[in-house]
């Protein structure tokens, strides 16, 4: 018996009942589309990552010239 209470026969039970209803077929495709859905969440998060990153060097590097630029006007003001 698992820590959830639910042994190993009660699994294959659920397993038996769940073939039955859906039918192998409709669970691969249910399992496929799952494991697209998971490949695309996947993406959206490195892909969101990736463009924080460039967000931040971006803005990294409009401060640095914005810096570099007064500093060139005030010597040239001085």
């Amino acid at each position: 018996m698992g820590a959830s209470g639910i042994g190993i026969w009660q699994l294959i039970i659920i397993l038996g009942i769940v073939l039955l209803l859906f039918g192998s077929k409709r669970l691969r495709h249910l399992g496929s589309d799952l494991g697209n859905a998971l490949k695309g969440f996947k993406q959206a998060m490195s892909d969101s990552e990736e463009n924080t990153k460039t967000e931040v060097i971006e803005d990294q590097h409009s401060t640095e010239n914005t810096q570099t630029f007064s500093e060139t006007t005030e010597k040239k003001t001085v």
